[in-house]
């Protein structure tokens, strides 16, 4: 419990500072701005893949395992805009692989792919309030694996695409400043977890085993709270931090164990093709282990803005 505390308090940081700096422009020209924003579709993303190698010969003495990796990332939002009406979506795409030296498989380093779409309407003329209805899906590419601790040893299948996949939609409530922070608010969220059921019907499997679901079963249906915030702000120039937090609570069954996906992603523009960038994502889910699940990556490579 204190570890979610003290990782809520952090978030809650981080989105303090991009809510202050937001604070600090001219609320006149903001507003303006708000107003005089394009309406129709607007298209906007990015494109980067990251390459990463380390090689060392026999006779090299200070430790050490050759191993090359790759990661493609895609980030692309479309978003639609007529008078009080809105429509946001987003696509996340992400998978990356890494090669050991003696070891027989390839493994992954990344693997995601989420779509998220908001349709909103302004509350009245002027306000960052909208009434909301939100989707998101998202999944996995390739199957995953547990390896044993021998390098290139055996291997035990254990996610796939579609395994798990996560559905939840719901009406409710969105706060919007244009593109440097969103909130939408939804109390009465159903979602919906998919998988294999070869995964469920396994000797031994009992009920909650594999991400909640009870033996046999291939779906689960949840309804609870969902809350979502997405921010975006310029620390520096060409260097941009990205925040996404999503909470969830199941009114069904414990709504006192929250579910948390935070990622946070800084991006250093080089140049028009090169970019370096950092990702820090938790996700604490109790029906997968009741712990935190942490990543960490940073690279340098190919990056290209999409339009």
């Amino acid at each position: 419990m204190m570890k979610k505390i003290s990782l809520l308090l952090i978030l809650a940081m981080c989105f303090s500072l991009t809510y202050a700096q937001d604070d600090e422009g001219d609320q006149q020209q903001d507003d303006q701005q708000q107003e005089e924003q394009k309406e129709g579709w607007t298209h906007l993303g990015n494109f980067s893949l990251i390459f990463n190698q380390a090689a060392f010969n026999a006779d090299w003495q200070d430790g050490g395992t050759s191993n090359y990796a790759g990661n493609l990332s895609l980030d692309y939002a479309a978003n639609y805009k007529e008078g009080r009406l809105s429509w946001d979506n987003s696509l996340i795409a992400e998978f990356g692989l890494t090669k050991i030296k003696g070891d027989d498989f390839m493994r992954k380093t990344n693997d995601q792919l989420e779509l998220n779409s908001v349709l909103g309407y302004q509350v009245e003329e002027g306000s960052r309030w909208y009434y909301s209805f939100f989707g998101n899906f998202k999944t996995q590419f390739a199957k995953g694996y547990e390896y044993n601790e021998d390098v290139g040893g055996e291997r035990i299948e254990t996610t796939g695409f579609m395994s798990p996949g996560y559905l939840k939609f719901g009406p409710g409530m969105l706060y919007k400043n244009d593109e440097i922070l969103k909130i939408n608010i939804a109390p009465a969220t159903a979602r919906f977890i998919f998988v294999d059921d070869k995964f469920t019907t396994v000797p031994g499997y009992e009920d909650g085993d594999y991400y909640g679901l009870d033996r046999g079963k291939s779906m689960r249906f949840e309804f609870g709270a969902s809350v979502d915030i997405v921010s975006k702000v310029a620390l520096l120039e060409n260097v941009d931090l990205k925040n996404r937090l999503s909470l969830y609570s199941n009114y069904l069954e414990d709504p006192q164990n929250v579910d948390i996906d935070y990622t946070m992603k800084l991006d250093m523009k080089i140049n028009e093709f090169l970019s370096a960038n950092f990702v820090f994502q938790a996700i604490y889910d109790d029906n997968t282990v009741t712990a935190f699940q942490i990543r960490e990556a940073l690279g340098v490579g190919f990056s290209y803005k999409l339009k």
